[in-house]
């Protein structure tokens, strides 16, 4: 049954609303306790005393329950999933706008975005990284699908971090001010060598 409310009826919307207040949290206790690989949808529909189907209505995805919890912007699981869903070619242009983009939006860094869900840093970084090794990492290197496909996605990494750091974090010139198309002018090419050129 729909959890949103017609006009008119503000008990069956404060119904959905508490729900959801119960599903982030539940999700926010159990990604700290169990990560983001140990934590289900049904775990969490559970430990907030809901169904799953309410838990998938208002978060989408595990992805969206997981950046809903973490107050990542909600425009980075779909985000990621139109980086995979064009396959191997062009994809080191599309990982560098998707990161860019989403982090454009955010008023916040990249680790700044957990601390309010994880008690300690050391946590958040954890649960942050727990995330780019399943959702991003190990899907590039599954694309890949050679010997060395862990360590071309790990190289990926190493340049979306240094972009992060710079532009994010130091905030140094020219990087922090350059336009988001030229820095995948510049960098897509990178991180598309990394994925697919010669070793």
């Amino acid at each position: 049954m729909s959890e949103h409310s017609p006009a008119g009826r503000p008990g069956r919307w404060r119904s959905g609303a508490e729900s959801k207040r119960r599903i982030l949290e539940a999700a926010r206790a159990l990604f700290r306790a169990h990560g983001y690989g140990g934590t289900t949808v049904r775990a969490v529909a559970t430990e907030a005393g809901v169904d799953s189907a309410m838990v998938f209505y208002f978060f989408g995805t595990k992805q969206g329950l997981f950046a809903a919890a973490t107050e990542m912007s909600a425009d980075v699981p779909p985000a990621l999933e139109a980086v995979f869903d064009g396959g191997l070619d062009g994809i080191g242009d599309r990982i560098v706008r998707t990161l860019l983009e989403s982090l454009d939006k955010s008023d916040r860094t990249p680790l700044v975005t957990l601390t309010r869900s994880a008690p300690t840093h050391d946590q958040s970084e954890t649960l942050l990284r727990e995330f780019i090794d399943r959702e991003v990492t190990g899907r590039l290197a599954a694309l890949l699908d050679t010997p060395d496909a862990a360590v071309r996605a790990g190289m990926v990494n190493v340049q979306l971090l240094g972009l992060t750091v710079t532009r994010y974090v130091l905030r140094l010139e020219p990087i922090a001010s350059a336009s988001v198309d030229e820095l995948v002018s510049r960098f897509g090419p990178i991180a598309q060598h990394c994925l697919t050129g010669p070793r």
